[in-house]
């Protein structure tokens, strides 16, 4: 195996600056920082990184952690497109990324910190956690750093990268008076995720900008699943069967009411109108095609990433990231007549 003592006698300098130079300190001079480069690649050199960490106490490793990972979430593709994001930008900066789950169940036996320390990670990207998860307060005061995924909570090694919710859902709604409804209902996710409470806002605030009284009951939460979706929606209508409307937090919400509408021997959008969020790739291809708020997952997963490597290197940068979220129009909203 090659070492760097093998790079430094190949270029005539000492183990110290060949170890400099390939750590990238810049008290090495770009002619011999390329000398040594040259010589490790003609001599197939490659760092032992267990080593290495062992010196700088660092592993150059990033952990995505996610929580209740199931089988039936893998139908949308919001948390592959965020992994994807995560990983490229990882690879850029020349960090690996692992990814690990947890449970309640392990969080009751395992602490955050000691999850971390034994995946060896320097920093974690956590996402999918609830806001009543027990780990949270964990997170806050720990001192390895931290990047949530629609969690806003900050401090000095916390951040968190988040979508522009409440202006989504807001012009999904406002999307849905333009075109002359009023009944409208709203199928949200649950109580314990930060986007439900702000989407929820955005809902109201376009009721109310329009002048449509806010009633609670047409609002329904649908656990962010298919099956979720479709219950709510079979008890909206019985509870107000005048709705014309229906603005989900989820597009998996959306597919389920969907189902719901067509169970009930009706027809979106003829007689129900319904837009979804997030914009998964199965909505372009439902009948109809679902109308439904756009959010960058991919750039959502590499942000999180760029954000806990300037965590780890010390930058002074902002601690939250807040993403905008465009309407995409599609064939699930019905004009109605004046």
């Amino acid at each position: 195996m090659v070492t760097i003592k093998d790079i430094a006698k190949a270029a005539q300098v000492s183990v110290t600056t060949v170890s400099r130079a390939l750590n990238g300190y810049d008290d090495v001079n770009e002619e011999t920082r390329k000398k040594i480069k040259r010589f490790a690649d003609q001599l197939g050199y490659s760092p032992n990184m267990a080593a290495r960490s062992l010196v700088s106490k660092k592993t150059k490793t990033l952990g995505l952690l996610l929580s209740n990972v199931t089988r039936a979430s893998s139908k949308d593709n919001i948390a592959f497109e965020v992994l994807c994001g995560m990983n490229d930008r990882a690879g850029e900066l020349d960090y690996d990324l692992v990814l690990f789950s947890t449970t309640p169940q392990k969080q009751k036996i395992k602490s955050y910190k000691n999850l971390c320390q034994e995946r060896g990670v320097d920093g974690v990207i956590i996402m999918g956690i609830r806001l009543d998860d027990p780990y949270l307060e964990e997170i806050v005061s720990s001192d390895i750093p931290c990047v949530l995924i629609d969690i806003p909570l900050q401090g000095p090694n916390v951040g968190y990268v988040t979508s522009d919710n409440i202006k989504g859902a807001y012009t999904a709604v406002n999307h849905l008076i333009e075109n002359g409804h009023s009944r409208i209902g709203m199928i949200n996710g649950h109580a314990q995720a930060d986007v439900s409470i702000q989407r929820l806002k955005g809902y109201t605030d376009a009721l109310k900008n329009s002048g449509i009284p806010f009633n609670p009951t047409r609002v329904l939460d649908g656990s962010f699943s298919e099956s979720g979706g479709k219950e709510a929606m079979y008890r909206l209508l019985s509870l107000h069967p005048d709705t014309t409307a229906v603005f989900c937090s989820s597009d998996l919400m959306a597919l389920g009411a969907v189902q719901a509408v067509k169970g009930l021997g009706r027809h979106v959008p003829d007689d129900i109108s319904i837009i979804g969020f997030d914009n998964i790739d199965l909505t372009a291809y439902t009948s109809p095609s679902l109308t439904t708020v756009n959010q960058h997952k991919y750039e959502s997963g590499y942000q999180a990433a760029q954000l806990l490597v300037d965590l780890l290197e010390g930058r002074n940068v902002s601690h939250h990231i807040v993403l905008n979220t465009e309407l995409v129009k599609r064939e699930s909203v019905k004009r109605l007549p004046l």
